[in-house]
């Protein structure tokens, strides 16, 4: 090995390398008369800083400068574009030319792989204050978990199980309207998240159910088969969060008439499964009995 060539290895172990112990490196071979690697050049640079808080650097080796590394790597054309990460190559990336598949390879390498990231710190950080939060609002302290969750925001203004959460506890004080508000002017990515989702169900849901001061009555008006009684009973369970009683209301409503009021009580109860969320135990069994139902 020549001194240049053992040179440009210790330059590439320094800036390249090292780094991506802990980075995901997007590693760019190209040169100056190459017109495509011009081109891919403002995509790289653009999805690097895009990506930084995720833990993506990008680094450039010029293959006319270091052709001893550009011919350890076997960069038979350029441009090559390369991931690296903890020193092994684990992508090749020299197939995404537009800023859409280099973005959508990127993600599903960083859902492989541990890369350390400002995200992830912070994400971590605020991992224990969501769950104290949470914890709050499911012994029915929704004065505290609208707290927490303020203060939350105010470091992670769009963290999805933050906005949510912060639904969630303005619902569980019987603030609808502001609830609904809190959830409506979310960036397009937080609005999509599962947990919105969840959050914006269950605002959906309180919409439409009004508490009842009289459940006893008009249980016993329901108990005669009027099917419009028995979908008011079940919001007033709902508004009274006794979701046993209004998810078995609606499930009988379903098995003697399932189209009834175009498929209602059963629109309803998919809404409670989404509100209370779709992985939930809970959730699970209420849906085998709507199969059974359905299908059985």
């Amino acid at each position: 090995m020549t001194p240049q060539e053992k040179e440009a290895v210790e330059g590439f172990r320094r800036d390249i390398v090292e780094p991506s112990m802990t980075s995901l490196m997007i590693v760019d071979f190209w040169a100056e008369w190459c017109g495509p690697c011009k081109a891919l050049s403002p995509v790289l640079e653009k999805v690097a800083e895009d990506y930084a808080a995720k833990g993506v650097r990008l680094a450039k080796v010029d293959v006319d400068a270091n052709k001893f590394i550009a011919a350890q790597f076997q960069v038979r054309s350029i441009p090559t574009v390369y991931a690296m990460f903890q020193g092994q190559l684990v992508a090749d990336l020299s197939q995404a030319r537009t800023e859409a598949q280099l973005r959508t390879m990127l993600d599903q390498i960083l859902k492989q792989l541990p890369v350390q990231s400002e995200e992830a710190a912070a994400e971590a950080e605020l991992e224990p204050l969501i769950a104290m939060a949470e914890q709050l609002l499911a012994e029915g302290d929704g004065e505290r978990a609208l707290s927490v969750f303020d203060q939350i925001g105010e470091m992670a203004p769009a963290h999805p199980a933050v906005a949510a959460g912060r639904a969630r506890a303005l619902l569980a004080l019987g603030r609808t309207g502001e609830a609904e508000i809190a959830l409506a002017d979310l960036p397009d990515d937080v609005a999509k998240a599962p947990e919105v989702e969840r959050a914006r169900a269950a605002v959906s849901l309180a919409q439409e159910a009004t508490p009842i001061e009289d459940l006893s009555s008009l249980a016993a008006q329901a108990a005669t088969g009027d099917m419009d009684a028995r979908y008011e009973l079940a919001g007033g369970q709902m508004a009274a969060n006794d979701r046993d009683a209004a998810a078995e209301t609606l499930l009988a409503m379903i098995a003697e008439d399932r189209e009834w009021n175009e498929g209602a009580a059963r629109q309803r109860l998919l809404k409670l499964f989404e509100a209370v969320g779709l992985e939930d135990p809970w959730v699970s069994a209420q849906r085998r009995k709507l199969s059974a139902i359905l299908f059985g």
